[in-house]
């Protein structure tokens, strides 16, 4: 992108009145819509999608699509209409574990979500746009906290917490990193709902379920309560949820569209052949390398999880209870935009509803501001409202201000760090996205409705947020507090742009637009109408991992997973061993007291460490030459694991195929 216009600079006066009206544009709707999803359950409807396939005559295999081990809400989402979340502690492991045992059965996997959510899309199309009643599906879901994985395996999850890392937030839980996160004040864990209990009323499990039919959502929520109780355990908190009715159906409570920008998944989402790096049908979703979402898929750069093996196939998990004081945000809306044309800085014509777009990023049917400023312009049936979403072309946020919700989560390709130099590229932000599964809950605001009555003002309502991503810090967290939170993000503005009006903390923002001059902005003050009630950091594991909890175990060895690369720097930590590669390009195996009893022997020749799909370590020097190997090439599906008995080890199944610090075969 060409470099900012000579009158961008980085410091804007702040407007007390006259600044231009915001510039409308149409809206560049294709004229025909997108093509349909053919594809149904195999015995269902012709159009049947093959596990690991792509849609009916693709050739692009979607090996994930037909993961029987990995759950199934993280990659293909439950998409269903009732929820409930009951929040689990148990008193005794052994019962807990046989509990679990009993459970295992019937957790969904992503395969089984996979093929349902493609038939049901089908039969959608074809009755068009009316859910298919033939069709229905009750999904299970099981999630531990780090009390819930300690007490089932008898030991501490993680050989080691390294400082900063997402093991040590993972295991401090979400509300002693609730201040950093925002959550003070009314938002504090001292008044939540759930997630600071005393450790005897800790949460152990978050058990999910997921239904099309209420009634069949109420027989599971019985049955499994009576099932937690037989085993000991008690129910702490149970969070309903429910898509809302009506005109709000797919909205959350503020009345905008939610959910619409997921990223794709590199081996779950088959891509545009016209461009590899988004999705087919959606050309403004970007695909995301699976590593991100999915413990121990390759991550963006082949960085290492660091992780034990226990995690490998599983996903942290976010679960936030959101309350949303409605008629507040609304008013407040009504509020700034009086302010807002006083200053001359939006049209006569505006209404609330204007600015709240500006103050999400989208019009309230989900189509984004940026192509349609001046009003909502739903294109053709069928067509991803994300097509042509760009932020590229607006540094400043003429357009999509700079504190919009959507554009604070999520800058795409419009993320200017310092203002006049070109925005990064939108791949550079591939490894901060989360896969968010929310729903609303509470009864949707009635203007008409008393105070106390169903639908009114003081009516508990609100949002129960699930996330889903690889690493707590460098995703939910990072851009929580250095995106959301943040009042000087995106950098180096003056006035500062402030905080996400939706999500963040009460602050001043600046809301610009062009003038005569260039670039001035009007500066608007913002209170917060989301409140955080309950909070909660989980893990969803592979069922293989599941199933070696009914057995107490747990392999906290560090997993080093295929297709990984090690550069300079990078520490695996598993306690009493930890593999290292040094800045002098030697891959080394460092014991708890800094002694090294084992190198590759390539410092001065080193540049990283590969450990290949075909099961070979190798040390290579900057021109990509093998400096040093294992020599055990030709085991794809082997496995590197650095454990905590203090050794390296490449395994295939039982077999140890390569030992450090001896170098052998065991």
């Amino acid at each position: 992108m060409d470099a900012a216009p000579p009158f961008g600079p980085a410091r804007r006066s702040v407007l007390v009145a006259g600044a231009a009206t915001a510039a409308l544009t149409a809206c560049p709707w294709a004229a025909e819509a997108a093509a349909p999803v053919t594809a149904a359950l195999p015995g269902d409807p012709a159009g049947a999608v093959p596990a690991g396939r792509a849609a009916a005559g693709a050739a692009v295999e979607l090996p994930l699509r037909g993961d029987r081990d990995t759950q199934g809400d993280v990659l293909a989402g439950s998409r269903k209409d009732h929820a409930c979340l009951l929040l689990l502690h148990f008193r005794g492991a052994g019962m807990a574990r046989r509990w679990l045992g009993r459970l295992l059965p019937e957790i969904s996997t992503t395969e089984e979500m996979a093929r349902f959510n493609a038939a049901f899309s089908a039969a959608r199309v074809k009755s068009g746009g009316t859910d298919p009643s033939s069709l229905s599906a009750l999904w299970t879901s099981l999630s531990l906290t780090h009390p819930g994985l300690r007490l089932l395996a008898g030991r501490d999850p993680f050989p080691a917490l390294p400082a900063g890392g997402t093991a040590e937030a993972f295991s401090q839980g979400a509300a002693r990193r609730a201040e950093a996160l925002g959550d003070t004040g009314p938002s504090a864990p001292d008044s939540w709902l759930f997630g600071a209990e005393e450790p005897g009323r800790a949460v152990h499990a978050v058990l999910g379920l997921a239904a099309d039919d209420p009634g069949r959502l109420a027989e599971a929520v019985a049955r499994h309560r009576d099932a937690v109780r037989a085993a000991g355990g008690s129910v702490v908190f149970r969070q309903d949820g429910a898509t809302l009715t009506g005109a709000l159906r797919g909205h959350e409570h503020f009345g905008f569209a939610d959910g619409i920008s997921q990223p794709g998944v590199r081996g779950f989402d088959e891509p545009d052949p016209a461009g590899a790096a988004t999705v087919l049908g959606k050309p403004g979703t970007r695909i995301v390398p699976a590593g991100e979402f999915v413990v121990g898929q390759e991550k963006v750069g082949r960085r290492p999880a660091g992780l034990p093996a226990w995690a490998t196939g599983g996903s942290f998990q976010v679960v936030r209870r959101l309350a949303q004081d409605v008629p507040g945000w609304w008013d407040q809306a009504g509020e700034r935009l009086a302010e807002l044309k006083k200053a001359g800085a939006a049209p006569p014509e505006a209404t609330s509803t204007w600015l709240a777009a500006r103050m999400v990023g989208r019009w309230p049917g989900g189509t984004p501001i940026a192509g349609c400023p001046a009003a909502e312009k739903p294109g053709p049936p069928g067509r991803d409202p994300d097509a042509d979403l760009t932020y590229g072309d607006d540094p400043q946020g003429w357009l999509t201000p700079l504190f919009a919700h959507i554009r604070k989560g999520n800058p795409r390709d419009g993320l200017v760090t310092v203002p006049g130099r070109p925005p990064l590229a939108a791949a550079e932000l591939d490894g901060r996205r989360i896969i968010r599964r929310g729903i609303p809950y509470g009864p949707a605001y009635d203007p008409a409705a008393p105070q106390g009555g169903a639908g009114g003002p003081d009516s508990p309502r609100g949002l129960l947020f699930i996330g889903y991503q690889a690493d707590l810090v460098q995703q939910f967290e990072f851009v929580a507090k250095r995106w959301i939170n943040d009042v000087d993000f995106p950098p180096g503005r003056n006035p500062r742009v402030g905080a996400d009006p939706v999500l963040g903390p009460e602050s001043p923002v600046a809301f610009e637009t062009p003038s005569d001059s260039g670039g001035r902005a009007t500066t608007l003050k913002f209170g917060r109408f989301v409140r955080t009630e309950g909070a909660l950091y989980a893990f969803t594991p592979s069922l293989t991992t599941l199933r070696r909890l009914v057995d107490g175990g747990l392999d906290a060895s560090i997993e080093v997973h295929p297709g990984t690369v090690l550069r300079v720097g990078d520490v695996l930590d598993a306690g009493d061993a930890r593999l290292a590669f040094g800045a002098d390009g030697d891959l080394v195996l460092l014991d708890r007291d800094g002694g090294r009893p084992w190198s590759t022997g390539t410092a001065g020749t080193g540049h990283d460490a590969h450990f290949s799909r075909d099961g070979e370590l190798s040390v290579r020097d900057d021109a990509a030459r093998t400096v040093w190997s294992s020599g055990t090439a030709g085991h794809p599906g082997a496995r590197l694991l650095v454990r905590p008995e203090g050794d390296v080890v490449i395994v295939d199944g039982d077999r140890v195929l390569w030992r450090a610090p001896d170098g052998d075969a065991g």
